[in-house]
């Protein structure tokens, strides 16, 4: 069942988002930016100070803006008790982690804990939203953890995120469709209304096909992603040329030129704890999703491929040579390191013997605390190449294609670049003199 709809709302919601991080955040300010009144909660206080002086803990286009305007307009709230926002609510929006526990299921503990806690402090009817990425399965539970306190009426709704770092807020504003799961009329009704002022299909499903939905979009994200990975591998050992053939059957309707970029992989918050999330949920069903397998394979071998390719360019191996590394960010636009290809890539240099050079736009602060002490941060790209005896680019950051690459051939050891990224043309680079390198080109 689908339905669209831009018509203005008659009558703005009050609405409880549990959770300020990329979700929370975003979705809070957003809904507050169309009209809602919205209150954000998080039990980090030192957080919540930082929200109220319009100072966000992480870095999205736009956000900040965001943030700013509708606090002042008193449209947004940020508070640490949720106890307190409660009475009001018409929805209460969760909105917290699900990291990967150690057998690869999402660790719901966090979500279970806000469940309990909404049971304690509902005292009408309300419409309880997950946000968070979960099982199959997990709305029957979060349920049960309300009913616990709360013997009065609400109902439960699945509203998964498609939110891109580096891109949420127009993903909001945007979205290729929104997914709403629900179990009755009324709490479809609540939520149709609570994202009419947002352009896009409004997807209504089952509670469990909304929780299915989120899941299989990642994983197959991540599967063309790792597709296209394995065609560069022959396209090396054959002389094709990754681009082309991207670009070739890109124009396939039934495939599309998305996610066809060939790299050194994917990473971040969603696609690694998803990917093995749904392998799980599968396993617990009896069944055996052997692609998936093949998919995490895939992806942890290209950061194996690449820094083989950089071992093979120094005869002597790679033990007390200067690298300079581009990136750390597993994207561009964020400063989000989570399961970052850069950061293990420079894990591994280091622990070869390398001397390891490293700048990025927005991610530094965050990788401190995850890098060997002995890498050496940088305040520009050109300080990273210094004396460098190679360079390396690992996040797709548009400014890296526009340095004077001129200047950086002059100041490196040896002008030796190798592009995980693809992001930089092979002809220009090999007209200014570089030896370079991508992937399958």
């Amino acid at each position: 069942m689908t339905q669209s709809s831009t018509e203005p709302l008659t009558e703005f919601k009050k609405i409880t988002v549990v959770g300020t991080g990329y979700v929370g955040l975003v979705t809070g300010t957003c809904l507050a930016d169309v009209g809602h009144t919205v209150t954000c909660i998080d039990i980090d206080e030192d957080k919540i100070e930082r929200l109220k002086k319009g100072i966000i803990p992480i870095y999205e286009p736009g956000l900040e803006q965001l943030v700013k305007h509708n606090y002042q307009a008193g449209r947004l709230i940020f508070s640490t008790k949720l106890v307190d926002s409660l009475p009001e609510a018409e929805a209460v929006v969760i909105a917290v982690g699900t990291p990967s526990a150690d057998d690869g299921r999402a660790d719901l503990k966090y979500v279970y804990a806000v469940a309990e806690e909404i049971g304690k402090g509902l005292d009408h009817y309300a419409v309880v939203i997950t946000k968070s990425t979960v099982p199959v399965g997990t709305g029957e539970e979060v349920e049960k953890h309300i009913k616990k306190h709360y013997s009065g009426e609400f109902d439960y709704a699945s509203c998964p995120e498609f939110l891109r770092e580096g891109s949420a807020v127009d993903d909001f504003y945007a979205p290729d469709r929104i997914v709403i799961g629900v179990r009755n009329d009324r709490a479809s009704d609540v939520m149709l209304d609570i994202f009419k002022p947002i352009k896009g299909e409004k997807v209504v499903t089952t509670v469990e096909s909304a929780e299915m939905i989120k899941y299989a979009s990642n994983a197959f994200l991540a599967t063309k992603i790792s597709f296209i990975n394995e065609i560069a591998q022959i396209c090396e050992r054959t002389g094709a040329n990754i681009d082309e053939v991207s670009y070739g059957i890109g124009l396939d309707n039934r495939i599309g030129p998305k996610f066809l970029k060939a790299g050194i992989g994917w990473g971040g918050s969603c696609f690694p704890k998803d990917v093995k999330a749904l392998g799980q949920i599968a396993g617990d069903t009896g069944y055996e999703f052997q692609l998936l397998k093949g998919v995490l394979e895939v992806n942890s071998n290209q950061r194996v491929h690449f820094i083989d390719k950089v071992k093979a360019h120094f005869n002597t191996g790679i033990k007390g040579k200067t690298i300079s590394v581009l990136g750390l960010a597993f994207k561009n636009n964020t400063d989000d390191i989570r399961e970052s290809a850069a950061i293990d890539i420079v894990q591994q240099l280091v622990e070869a013997g390398a001397t390891v050079k490293v700048f990025d736009y927005q991610a530094a602060d965050n990788a401190r605390n995850e890098l060997p002490e002995e890498v050496i941060f940088c305040e520009d790209p050109y300080e990273s190449a210094k004396d460098a005896d190679v360079l390396l680019v690992v996040t797709e950051w548009k400014e890296f294609k526009e340095l004077d690459w001129t200047k950086i051939k002059d100041i490196l050891k040896e002008p030796v670049v190798f592009d995980g990224r693809n992001l930089l043309k092979p002809s220009k680079m090999e007209e200014l003199g570089f030896t370079y390198s991508s992937i399958g080109r």
